[in-house]
Order: C-alpha cells, then sequence, then structure tokens
C-alpha cells in the first residue's frame, strides 16, 4: 500500500502540542528576560549610589579636619587669620570682582536712600494722579 504525503493524525497533535508548548513558555521567558534586565539596571543604580554614598562619606572626613575646613575657609571665603597681612593687586585690564549677592537679597529701590515718610508721600502722590 502507497503511503499518502498527507499530514497524519499524529503529526497533528504533535504539532499541536508543540504549538501549545512554546505559546506558554513565551509568557513566562518573556518575563524572565524583563525582570533580569530591571535587575541589571537597578545593580547599575545600586553602584552608582555606592559611590556618591563612599565620596560624601571622604568629603564628610575632610570637614572634619580642622586644617582642612581653615584652609577651605581661606580659599573660598579669603578668611585670614589675626596677623597676616592682606594685599590685594589689581591688574589694569582686569575689574576687580565684585562679591556676588546672597540669594533671596532684595535689590534696594531707586528712591532707597529717601527717608520712609517721604517714600509713602510719594506713594500717595503716585496713587492720586492715577486716573
Amino acid at each position: 500500500m502507497p503511503r499518502r504525503g498527507g499530514l497524519t493524525g499524529r503529526a497533528a497533535v504533535l504539532g499541536l502540542v508543540v504549538c501549545a508548548l512554546v505559546l506558554s513558555l513565551a509568557y513566562p521567558a518573556r518575563q524572565y528576560l524583563a525582570q533580569r534586565g530591571a535587575i541589571a539596571r537597578l545593580a547599575q543604580q545600586k553602584a552608582v549610589a555606592e559611590d556618591r554614598v563612599a565620596a560624601l562619606n571622604a568629603q564628610a572626613q575632610r570637614l572634619d579636619d580642622p586644617a582642612y575646613v581653615r584652609a577651605e575657609a581661606r580659599r573660598r571665603l579669603q578668611y585670614v587669620m589675626p596677623g597676616d597681612t592682606v594685599y590685594v593687586v589689581i591688574t589694569p585690564d582686569r575689574q576687580p570682582a565684585q562679591a556676588p549677592k546672597p540669594a533671596g537679597v532684595p535689590t534696594p529701590a531707586p528712591d532707597a536712600g529717601r527717608p520712609w515718610y517721604a517714600r509713602l508721600w510719594g506713594t500717595v502722590q503716585t496713587a492720586d494722579q492715577s486716573p
């Protein structure tokens, strides 16, 4: 008896079982890979945070040293020790550096030199001239 070249019942069932296995394993495999990626990202964030903590601990140790604090005060704030002589050298092509204004300090009004009652009377006159 000659064999037919078509799909047998066993092959169809086997193909159906393989498809069911592939489909049932696809979602867990996708979840596994997504979780592995999340773990890798979190491990990288942890390493960055540990580096930052180490740097901050080193800075805290430096700030515990009075000599370092004194040197930073001299460098950043231009503090001098009692008895030191300070010289400021201004070159002709460069203007002296202006001290930065602290944040939150309002700039004085143009008439800040006038007494308070003169400024008050000025606001009354300005309000009187309004239409």
